[in-house]
């Protein structure tokens, strides 16, 4: 072996790459480190380097045999001189105190990360980004390990720390892939028991910052805040339910959504979470014996604080540890599918929240948001704002969204407040927004984001939904992009749900003076596609609870419930309600405790009306699925005509809803708690009628006044039409009439 002493260069290069190695600055590490062909004397010869800091002796295998390292810095520099070309990637052999181990190289191992790659990241159209940056499990060279790999341009050295390397920034300095920004290196023998973060040095200010990985794909437990090595080995079993998915219809289709906070709907008798897979043998039996279509789980990215519900999202690509792993989720929603029951999962690319270890300032400036404030910063929720034309920023967003449909088998995505992404003045003051370009309020990158959004989820996942939570009146929202849409499936209607709510919390007797908030809606009910939702932030921060905002004493109370959960599901458009409506939750919800499901415990003295709810929603639910006139044409206008909107005085709305196959029924709702008997209505066709469902049954908690026996129609005209038909109109409740 020749001397590495004997022969080091000792021009200025070499020692400035040293220093700089030393001090864990050096923007190329891999220029110095590894192997090199060097000339010494006009002869051709190979130095290895690698900088063990903790180590007290190296080997390096040469052949078939092992050869010492000169140390020959006391820092931890070791090299070798080799007349002959090595073998790469190289094997050492390390000694540190009493341990001995053996491992490759990293710094001999060449980037497999490719230049189109890079060049779709750089132009925003990378749909698996979540495959090139963030930590792959793959193998090079035939050696297993992971590929580490992040985008940080305002760098001067990113390096990768963790439990493999002391957390020493020093030890794994990342290799820069030019103007892309993108750094990567590939660590050999790393297990999925590993965790790590992201070691940052601005270039312009030498400020040391600590980082998860914004593609970290599962974290450590709170309150540490670490990305775990991870790998999936879960066998999908839902191939029958993506192969229907594809076929579905569901503009005609039934589509009632159950929404959960998987943290508070149930925990065990301590009190503490269920885990997915305890989930799914009690959340899923739960939804398919209640009928619903959909289940809606807010935000289960990872998070810090459970106060935030999810929606201060820190690990975009990571799986909340709340309730278990990755492949603890994917069981969950293979349980799901297996039973019929599609998942839409709560995302949110409005905002992310400004913890110091996460994507706020991540390279040390507005990286993923805007620099001023004005653009950057949410004020309602004390978060940034996502830099949406920016197109590495846009492309984590896309390909968080493909990685949830992909890898998980997401089912739809309920976009979280897409009102304070598309207004530059949302929320703020003159003076305190920019306008766009034109000098508009309108954010022309969010628009265009969006539309990239509903394209990429229309050509590669059919049959997926996206669905807009969007409070204003901003045209076209579930219309299709290249009609100048924004491409949603469906939209939120906010409208209905404000003017639904607010009508049948006043008094009965009042209600005549507010009975155009039951018809206005009917105004622009077609305008888009609409689902009508009584969500988590209408039973929240003060609102009380659904059963708590009727008035009345306890009977009118839950008749008054029965009735609103009667006009949701025979008013068109599709449905969603937040868990604990279905059996008239008494209380707020709170996110750190369960339901309050002993309210359905025979010893509960109002169980019987608890129970009454639960199966009212059970019976709606299942009529609202097997009836065609009750969805099929939920987002056309020929589907709905009024019987009679103007009787105000006694407050009572009635209405056909008609499906595609030509059949009808006809809906009367009295918002009073006074019967009406011989209560004339107009039907569009003579013949006799059965009553399919009340409201006010004995089942559910009513004074079962209603329709026994099948109604007649008579030749007296009424209500624009021929025919005419008398009912018993029970008190504050709701009818479902049939022909026979």
């Amino acid at each position: 072996m020749l001397k590495s002493k004997s022969i080091q260069t000792t021009s200025r290069a070499y020692t400035n790459a040293l220093h700089r190695i030393l001090e864990a600055r050096h923007h190329d590490p891999f220029s110095f480190l590894g192997l090199h062909a060097i000339k010494v004397d006009e002869h051709q010869l190979y130095a290895y380097r690698a900088f063990l800091p903790y180590a007290t002796s190296a080997k390096l295998k040469v052949g078939k045999s092992w050869v010492d390292l000169e140390k020959t810095h006391q820092d931890g520099l070791f090299e070798y001189i080799s007349e002959v070309e090595l073998t790469i990637p190289c094997l050492l052999q390390v000694t540190a105190g009493t341990q001995t181990y053996e491992t490759h190289d990293p710094y001999t191992f060449s980037s497999s990360i490719t230049q189109d790659e890079l060049y779709l990241f750089g132009e925003g159209r990378l749909k698996l980004a979540y495959k090139t940056l963030g930590a792959q499990c793959i193998t090079q060279n035939n050696i297993a390990g992971v590929r580490f790999a992040v985008w940080a341009p305002n760098a001067e050295r990113v390096s990768v720390i963790g439990s493999f390397n002391q957390w020493d920034g020093r030890i794994h300095s990342m290799r820069t892939h030019g103007s892309s920004g993108v750094w990567d290196i590939f660590i050999p023998n790393l297990t999925t028991s590993d965790t790590y973060k992201f070691e940052i040095r601005n270039r312009h200010t030498g400020n040391i910052l600590v980082k998860t990985d914004p593609y970290g794909f599962e974290f450590e437990p709170r309150p540490g805040t670490a990305t775990k090595i991870s790998t999936s080995n879960h066998q999908w079993e839902d191939k029958k339910w993506l192969e229907a998915r594809k076929k579905r219809d569901w503009l005609h289709a039934p589509f009632n959504c159950y929404e959960v906070h998987l943290g508070s709907w149930q925990r065990n008798d301590k009190g503490h979470f269920l885990t997915y897979r305890e989930l799914a043998k009690t959340l899923v039996p739960h939804v398919v014996a209640m009928g619903y279509t959909h289940v809606e789980l807010l935000p289960i990215s990872e998070h810090p604080l459970n106060e935030s519900w999810g929606y201060q999202t820190t690990g975009y690509f990571g799986v909340t540890n709340r309730f278990g792993s990755p492949d603890d989720l994917r069981f969950l929603i293979d349980a799901f599918h297996q039973a019929n029951v599609g998942v839409i999962l709560d995302w949110v690319p409005g905002h992310f929240p400004k913890d110091d270890w996460a994507l706020a300032r991540f390279d040390g400036t507005a990286l993923y948001e805007h620099e001023d404030p004005r653009l950057g910063e949410h004020q309602d929720w004390g978060t940034y704002i996502f830099n949406y034309g920016r197109n590495e920023v846009r492309n984590f967003l896309i390909s968080n969204a493909y990685f949830w449909l992909q890898e998980f088998h997401i089912d739809g995505l309920r976009v979280d407040a897409v009102a304070s992404m598309l207004y530059l003045d949302y929320s703020r003051n003159p003076g305190e927004w920019l306008p766009n370009k034109f000098g508009g309020r309108e954010n022309l990158d969010v628009i265009d984001f969006l539309k990239q959004l509903n394209i990429m989820v229309g050509e590669d996942f059919a049959g997926v939904l996206t669905i807009a939570e969007e409070s204003t009146a901003w045209p076209m929202v579930s219309r299709p992009v290249y009609l100048g849409g924004l491409g949603f499936s469906m939209k939120w209607n906010m409208g209905w749900m404000n003017d639904t709510l607010s009508y049948i919390e006043n008094d009965p007797v009042h209600r005549r003076y507010y009975h155009d908030k039951l018809t206005f809606g009917q105004l622009y009910a077609y305008s888009e596609n609409f689902v009508l939702p009584f969500s988590h932030d209408e039973v929240v921060h003060g609102k009380k609870s659904l059963l708590d905002k009727m008035p009345g004493d306890a009977w009118q109370k839950f008749a008054n419930l029965r009735l609103l959960a009667t006009y949701q599901m025979t008013t068109p458009g599709k449905k969603l309600n937040f868990m604990g409506n279905e059996f008239g939750q008494g209380r707020e919800w709170n996110v750190n405790s369960s339901l309050d499901w002993h309210l359905l415990n025979d010893n509960n003295a109002g169980s019987k009306w608890h129970k009454g709810i639960q199966q009212l929603h059970t019976d709606l639910n299942r009529i609202y699925k097997e009836v065609n006139a009750l969805h099929t044409l939920d987002f056309e206008s020929h589907g709905f005509e009024w019987i009679d909107c103007h009787d105000t005085e006694q407050s009572i709305i009635s209405y056909v809803r008609r499906g595609l196959d030509n059949s009808f029924v006809i809906i009367v709702l009295n918002f009073t708690p006074v019967l009406r008997n011989e209560y004339r209505i107009g039907v569009p066709q003579a013949g006799s009628y059965s009553e399919i469902f009340n409201s006010d049954a004995d089942c559910y908690g009513g004074s079962n006044q209603g329709n026994g026996a099948g109604l007649h129609t008579e030749n007296i005209p009424w209500m624009h039409y021929g025919q005419s038909v008398v009912i018993t109109l029970p008190p504050l409740a709701g009818i479902v009439l049939k022909i026979q």
